[in-house]
């Protein structure tokens, strides 16, 4: 018989089983039963649970759930209940999936190219240890480790996590983007080509596009403020406090002492700071 999956992590935002009807399921869950298309927008930059998004996306890419139901689905909430920009942004996110896949029409094989649609140049390194770093978890940039450690374990990542992780990857360590297009491509749920090399390429900004490059310990006090996400997938940093949680590194040897994390020991020393002069 077939392998026997390994059991689901205690920490996976949802337990993802394939097919149509846990995918009608969860469609009937988010709009209906829990109301949480109505927080959408609010809560969408979320990382911890299952109810942040709709995470309908592995069930999308895998054929078991139609966009074309989710926005009738939506359409009739609306009927119901009322529009407002959380069910408009859930519409729109559907656009943006189909946004990427006239992209991928229209530019072909140069979404898989070094430079992109765009050729823009630009510095793109291959050095083996820093992957290796980045795809484990262990760069030393909190926020950075915890998305790539949960995407290791779940095959999940939000997408406020995939924004940073890639503009970490491409513009603080400077390694090829299409490394962690196929890291992603061989470990996401709700892989699929367009999606995934589109978003890549877009986020090493070589489409011609605004170029996204993120502040990440700003982007981790935004949408991780007290740290939970960090110390659920990060629980070496459990015991460090709220005000050091974003940049370890800054802390003196007595602080580590007293929080029992050792930087370049226990915990690494930062590849990149991730807080460059610009970004978001």
């Amino acid at each position: 018989g077939p392998p026997e999956l390994p059991p689901v992590d205690s920490r996976a935002a949802l337990d993802f089983k394939g097919g149509e009807t846990a995918a009608l399921n969860r469609l009937q869950y988010y709009t209906w039963d829990s109301n949480c298309v109505w927080e959408y927008f609010e809560t969408r930059n979320g990382m911890v649970g299952g109810d942040y998004s709709t995470k309908f996306s592995p069930w999308l890419a895998l054929g078991c759930l139609s966009p074309r139901k989710v926005y009738d689905e939506v359409g009739s909430y609306e009927k119901e209940w009322g529009s407002n920009k959380s069910t408009y942004w859930v519409v729109f996110e559907l656009i943006w999936r189909d946004y990427f896949r006239f992209f991928a029409m229209k530019h072909g094989n140069k979404i898989f190219f070094p430079h992109g649609p765009s050729g823009d140049a630009q510095a793109q390194k291959q050095e083996a240890d820093v992957l290796e770093r980045w795809r484990a978890g262990r760069t030393g940039a909190p926020l950075i480790d915890a998305n790539m450690r949960e995407l290791l374990a779940t095959g999940w990542m939000s997408n406020r996590g995939r924004q940073n992780v890639a503009s970490y990857l491409v513009f603080d360590l400077q390694q090829d983007w299409r490394f962690g297009a196929a890291h992603f491509e061989a470990l996401l749920l709700d892989y699929d080509v367009c999606s995934n090399w589109g978003n890549w390429v877009s986020a090493a900004g070589l489409t011609g596009g605004r170029i996204n490059k993120f502040n990440i310990p700003k982007q981790s006090k935004d949408y991780d403020a007290n740290g939970d996400y960090i110390r659920l997938w990060v629980p070496e940093l459990k015991a460090v406090p709220n005000e050091h949680i974003h940049e370890p590194w800054r802390m003196s040897e007595a602080e580590q002492a007293q929080c029992g994390v050792r930087i370049g020991t226990d915990y690494p020393e930062p590849l990149a700071t991730g807080a460059g002069k610009a970004g978001f």
